[in-house]
């Protein structure tokens, strides 16, 4: 069984991520500072395949890769306002913290490294961007990614297999559930209040399903490394390249629920689709889920009380409240330092 180190692995992506890992039966390590909780493993009674670090890519001991083959880096503060929260914490975790993980991981002998980079960094574009597109990147997340990609993928070689995949926006229900991305704010708007707030109508994004993304990183884990290596893949759908205003009247129309619709205009001036043939065409790679599928889901977690908008699903509203309340934060300090 093959040793997987997943960073960032008790995150959104990273607690749906897992239980597929294991399921798989690969030998998994989650390096997590644990900001949401970690009550998800210790209650679903994980086999001994499964190994918790409490740690952060910035300081963790780098003998834990020693017998680790593939590392899957997802740490990362997650998202654009996180990133304009304290954008200094933005670029030395996002861009310098993993740079850091990619060269000891090089150094350990870690055979595999794959960086959760973002398509938020193709910024605005008039044409469907590729992989060979110039970027332009309008926040501190999206630069901070845009580095680590720049830094990690030279890194790669005949004996470390580097590379980046550039996600659309990710939905769908996970056990560290995100209310504060387009699609799950959408349907919880609609839950809530029977009425969804669309900013900026025209604004372009690409859209994914957590399942999918799970589908993304077991597909490299196995690609040849002729194949992936050195090379920068947009994870997603073509099918998913949908405008802001399109993006609720899927959603209204997939929930089947009275809603109205409220367009605001937006100062987030990010607007791009982008080509996923790169993906299909080398690794046969297509998504199985729909936007629907997705607000679906939300929708009757929500309505079965599976999941709730409680503080810890905003992420940048509870790194607020920790740092208000630094005694609710006491375990969760490394270095003396909560971010």
């Amino acid at each position: 069984m093959n040793t997987i180190l997943v960073t960032g692995g008790a995150g959104y992506v990273g607690s749906v991520l897992i239980p597929s890992l294991i399921d798989k039966d690969y030998n998994v390590k989650c390096l997590d500072r644990f900001f949401f909780g970690k009550d998800f493993f210790s209650k679903n009674n994980f086999p001994n395949n499964l190994e918790l670090i409490q740690d952060d890519i910035r300081w963790f001991d780098p003998k834990i890769l020693d017998d680790v083959d593939v590392v899957l880096d997802l740490a990362a503060l997650s998202n654009d306002p996180v990133g304009d929260l304290a954008p200094e914490k933005t670029f030395e975790i996002n861009h310098k913290g993993r740079t850091r993980v990619a060269k000891l991981s090089k150094e350990h002998g870690v055979k595999q490294y794959v960086l959760a980079s973002s398509a938020s960094i193709y910024g605005q574009q008039k044409d469907i961007a590729t992989e060979n597109s110039t970027v332009h990147p309008l926040t501190s997340y999206s630069k901070a990614n845009n580095k680590a990609e720049i830094d990690n993928l030279p890194l790669n070689d005949d004996s470390f297999t580097v590379t980046a995949l550039r996600f659309s926006s990710i939905y769908g229900i996970s056990p560290r559930m995100r209310f504060d991305t387009a699609v799950n704010c959408m349907v919880l708007d609609l839950f809530k209040n029977k009425k969804i707030n669309v900013n900026g109508k025209e604004n372009r994004r690409p859209f994914i399903f957590t399942k999918d993304v799970v589908k993304a990183y077991i597909t490299i884990i196995n690609a040849s490394k002729e194949k992936i290596g050195g090379q920068i893949f947009n994870v997603g759908s073509n099918e998913q390249n949908v405008t802001m205003d399109e993006l609720a009247n899927k959603i209204v129309d997939s929930i089947n629920e009275p809603c109205e619709i409220s367009i605001n205009d937006t100062n987030d001036h990010r607007s791009y689709f982008a080509s996923f043939k790169k993906i299909e065409d080398i690794l046969g790679f297509t998504t199985d889920y729909s936007i629907k599928d997705g607000a679906v889901e939300i929708y009757n977690a929500l309505k079965t009380n599976q999941v709730s908008d409680d503080i810890k699903t905003k992420t940048v509203e509870w790194y607020k409240y920790l740092l208000k309340n630094p005694e609710s934060a006491k375990d969760l300090m490394i270095n003396n330092t909560l971010l």
